[in-house]
């Protein structure tokens, strides 16, 4: 790969020297640095020797002298901060990066903005053909509610129109009726989801939860071709090592997007190690089920290499808490919000006991990584349930199960993980933008267990940082972003945003475990620990280098900070310009 190195930095050949040479001498040598290695010790040192994609030595400038020669690249420093390559626990490439292929999709922050958008997708498509916008929360509407049936009608009344967000949809009536949703509706494929009726006239009223997978969609929207949809990806991964990001797990892969990271893998034209969890549609028969679990084990990419690994299933468990559907221990509480009118209403739990034990027991026998998608506090009790039902016939801890998300635990939720050796896979993306909303409506004493990272790392459970990326290319765009220096940041402040007040800094993280949050602990998560996530001798060369001092800049500056240049196995994919 053609790179510019246009930093600050001095790039020294050695053309000759009398110092002894070790057995093996290194390719690249950095030298007069402040190298966070993230070791057991955390310990800090000044130089680092590469060979090949591997890391020789760290030391001092004058221990690493054996290893140069008249080949050596040697690069100065000046005292400049180096780390571990930094490792995203959660996203969805594949998708975010062919989101705004087909036309650009602007921010949308009020209901007026939506029916905007949808006013100009009417007016460039033809009468009938879908409008779908979808991943613009109505929580961080500032309305914080959908918009109604009506109003889509009126915004597109010649197009079905259906505004997602999450697992739930406000859909217009061309939508409905294409769909053949009306009175007396039901779900009857053994899957979640209601439609929300008027209770007067018992008509569906346009809001459908958790079923969307009823509606008859039909795309309008330029499909990209396989190696349109591979440009955008490379893109997207350039853009990953921009922000310091080397290692990414995508979590819910489907057989295309598998597709897509083997040719990229084929033809050497990764920029981030990516390990991939496979969607399993737990809808399905449990047989179904046993056999999708199997089908990972049996893949070539179960084993696979440094670059590219399918070791993981990904289910849902219950829904999202900004939609009013999450599995919840205690009631949500009556909300105009989330429209709950029912004072016992706990949320949805997606996986039924009978279904769920053989999934878990099929992923134990078959040594594939659990993950799944579990936002309540009920949902996560569920899980840890389910592995504890098998703790004496199986090494869970051995086998990493991951909670995806779990924003909301407790006590006895981080206590039995951290026994049982169950791990989290938490977004503080989450807690920056949805902080307020959720303290408006659950009340701040009752999140004193969202995201409790603090408590989480006191016990011993392994907890790793992610984005939950979605949609869009550029670390800031996305309706949550993916620049890990501000979910290190949130992690570490845990403020909201438009709070005056963090949210429960009890929880806060400090800087080095922050680090460990996006390196190290991540690297564990995948499998990959003994490889990746710190930088020792013999482990692979992913590092960035900084332009600020993460352990010691000022703590609003840490956000800030800017990546002067990335390396995957001691090669170099991104140089700031």
């Amino acid at each position: 790969m053609h790179m510019r190195f246009l930093l600050p930095l001095s790039i020294i050949l050695m053309t000759g020297g009398t110092a002894t040479v070790a057995s093996e001498t290194a390719d690249l040598l950095l030298v007069h640095g402040k190298i966070i290695t993230v070791d057991e010790a955390f310990s800090i040192q000044s130089g680092m020797a590469i060979k090949g994609d591997r890391i020789l030595a760290l030391g001092t400038e004058s221990s690493l002298q054996p290893y140069r020669d008249g080949n050596t690249q040697v690069i100065d420093l000046h005292g400049k901060a180096v780390m571990p390559g930094l490792i995203d626990s959660h996203g969805h490439p594949a998708a975010a990066a062919v989101t705004e292929f087909d036309h650009p999709i602007p921010t949308m922050e009020t209901i007026p903005d939506v029916l905007n958008y949808i006013r100009s997708r009417a007016a460039v498509l033809e009468e009938g053909q879908w409008i779908w916008v979808s991943q613009v929360f109505l929580t961080r509407l500032k309305e914080e509610r959908y918009p109604t049936r009506a109003e889509l009608d009126a915004a597109a009344p010649k197009n079905p129109a259906v505004f997602q967000t999450g697992p739930d949809a406000s859909v217009n009536t061309l939508a409905l009726q294409a769909s053949g949703i009306g009175k007396g509706w039901k779900v009857d494929d053994g899957g979640p989801g209601y439609a929300e009726t008027d209770p007067n006239t018992g008509e569906p009223t346009g809001i459908l939860r958790s079923c969307t997978r009823y509606l008859k969609y039909e795309s309008p929207l330029k499909r990209p071709s396989e190696e349109e949809h591979l440009a955008k990806l490379r893109e997207l991964f350039a853009d990953y090592n921009r922000v310091g990001i080397t290692g990414v797990s995508e979590r819910d892969a489907d057989e295309s997007e598998v597709t897509l990271y083997q040719k990229l893998h084929q033809r050497n034209q990764l920029t981030v190690r990516a390990y991939l969890s496979r969607h399993v549609d737990t809808i399905q028969p449990v047989e179904k089920i046993r056999e999708a679990v199997a089908a990972v084990a049996q893949s070539p990419l179960y084993k696979g290499d440094d670059w590219l690994r399918m070791g993981a299933i990904k289910v849902y468990m219950d829904g999202g808490m900004l939609t009013g559907s999450a599995f919840m221990r205690e009631p949500w509480g009556i909300s105009q919000l989330y429209n709950i009118s029912d004072p016992q209403y706990r949320g949805l739990r997606f996986i039924p006991e009978e279904k769920f034990l053989p999934l878990v027991e099929a992923c134990l026998e078959n040594r594939v990584q659990f993950t799944a998608h579990s936002v309540g506090d009920g949902a996560v009790h569920a899980i840890i349930d389910g592995f504890a039902a098998f703790r004496n016939r199986f090494d869970i801890r051995g086998q990493r199960p991951v909670i995806c998300h779990s924003n909301f635990m407790s006590a006895e939720a981080v206590r039995r993980a951290a026994e049982l050796g169950i791990c989290m896979d938490i977004q503080p993306a989450w807690l920056y933008l949805d902080g307020r909303t959720l303290t408006n409506h659950f009340g701040y004493e009752r999140l004193a267990w969202f995201q409790p990272l603090r408590s989480l790392f006191a016990a011993g459970a392994m907890a790793g940082g992610g984005s939950d990326h979605m949609q869009k290319i550029g670390s800031m765009k996305s309706n949550n972003f993916y620049d890990p220096w501000m979910g290190m940041y949130v992690a570490m402040t845990r403020q909201p945003r438009w709070m005056e007040k963090p949210l429960h800094p009890e929880q806060a993280l400090t800087r080095v475990e922050a680090i460990r949050f996006y390196t190290i602990n991540n690297a564990y998560l995948l499998f990959a620990e003994k490889d990746r996530g710190s930088l020792e001798a013999g482990k692979l060369a992913d590092f960035i280098i900084l332009d600020n001092d993460p352990l010691t800049c000022p703590i609003e500056e840490f956000k800030d900070i800017k990546v002067l240049a990335a390396y995957v196995g001691g090669k170099p994919v991104y140089s700031q310009s």
